[in-house]
């Protein structure tokens, strides 16, 4: 009996191991390659920041086509350019974007409604007539964004009662924007020197009222830009950064001061006379008429009038201009 229980047994284990070869083979399913080159250069930080459930998830979304190869906003440019490497795509030259607080209004520029005493959440006290601050678009400045950042790249100032981004730490993940009842933050070029700072929607006269640091929607911004880069919507400058050129008009010109700027100091153009032929390309080109000179001549720049735009530089045949 043991014998022919032994060989009984050899026949099924036999049986069973050649079903599951043929299973094998029936419902093999072919991985590519790819996903696990693209898992490899991703950082492996399983946010959930790209929408997918950790990294392998988006490398099999980006290998499918439901997925960018820039999707990973932890790795930043650098991934996106290895993965485009891997899945033979142009490799992006997007610059990194940052999360930004539009928004000044500070207990010395804005006042309060009433004394908020509840849960030290902004979701939670925007619950309670649109939050204390009497700007409805104000941030709030009770952490849920500092909370939600898987980063460490925000904290509350308690000085201003604002939320701070260390840009070097924020990745552009967007986990703060969409956690912000007040849809006071925004993504922004980390390279843009000039932002506006200010969310309100309202007309000139009712932001008055309740900041001091608030945009008026005036248009003067509008106006002195040369090359329409900043517009007023909704009763709120809005900057196109692929137009601005850092000339800080806006800056300079805004009468509530909304408008920031990075920019420590502006560049001025000057032409070298050696290689200058007088062919009038940048008198042509510069949008406020600071260069001077007639044709085959010299040309000069005004320093006064120059805004530091670069476009003169830009167009000159000879390189006979440089910012300085």
């Amino acid at each position: 009996m043991t014998t022919v229980a032994l060989i009984g047994l050899g026949g099924l284990g036999l049986f069973f191991g050649l079903l599951l070869g043929v299973a094998s083979k029936l419902f093999h399913v072919e991985i590519d390659e790819r996903v696990e080159m693209i898992n490899e250069v991703l950082p492996q930080a399983n946010c959930g920041a790209c929408g997918y459930a950790g990294c392998m998830g988006l490398a099999e979304a980006i290998v499918k086509g439901e997925a960018e190869p820039s999707a990973c906003t932890a790795g930043g440019i650098e991934v996106a350019k290895n993965i485009s490497n891997i899945m033979g795509v142009s490799a992006l030259s997007n610059a990194k974007k940052v999360a930004y607080l539009k928004c000044k209004g500070t207990s010395l520029v804005t006042k309060d409604k009433f004394v908020y005493n509840g849960a030290i959440d902004c979701k939670a006290a925007s619950l309670i007539m649109g939050g204390s601050k009497s700007c409805a678009y104000g941030c709030l400045g009770l952490g849920t964004c500092v909370n939600i950042c898987p980063f460490d790249a925000m904290k509350i100032n308690k000085d201003t009662m604002l939320v701070e981004i260390d840009e070097e730490k924020c990745t552009g993940c967007g986990k703060c924007i969409k956690e912000c009842p007040k849809n006071v933050l925004d993504l922004v070029p980390v390279n843009s020197k000039v932002r506006v700072a200010c969310n309100s929607q309202d007309k000139g006269a009712d932001v008055k009222k309740v900041c001091e640091k608030g945009c008026i929607g005036c248009r003067i911004c509008e106006k002195v830009c040369p090359f329409n880069a900043i517009k007023v919507n909704n009763n709120i400058a809005l900057i196109d950064y692929s137009l601005c050129r850092e000339c800080n008009l806006c800056v300079e010109k805004c009468p509530v001061k909304v408008i920031d700027s990075k920019a420590i100091q502006r560049k001025k153009a000057y032409i070298d006379e050696e290689k200058c032929i007088g062919c009038t390309i940048c008198k042509k080109a510069c949008p406020v008429e600071a260069i001077t000179g007639e044709l085959k001549g010299k040309h000069n720049v005004d320093a006064n009038k120059c805004i530091g735009c670069s476009v003169c530089a830009e167009k000159c045949p000879k390189d006979a201009i440089t910012m300085q």
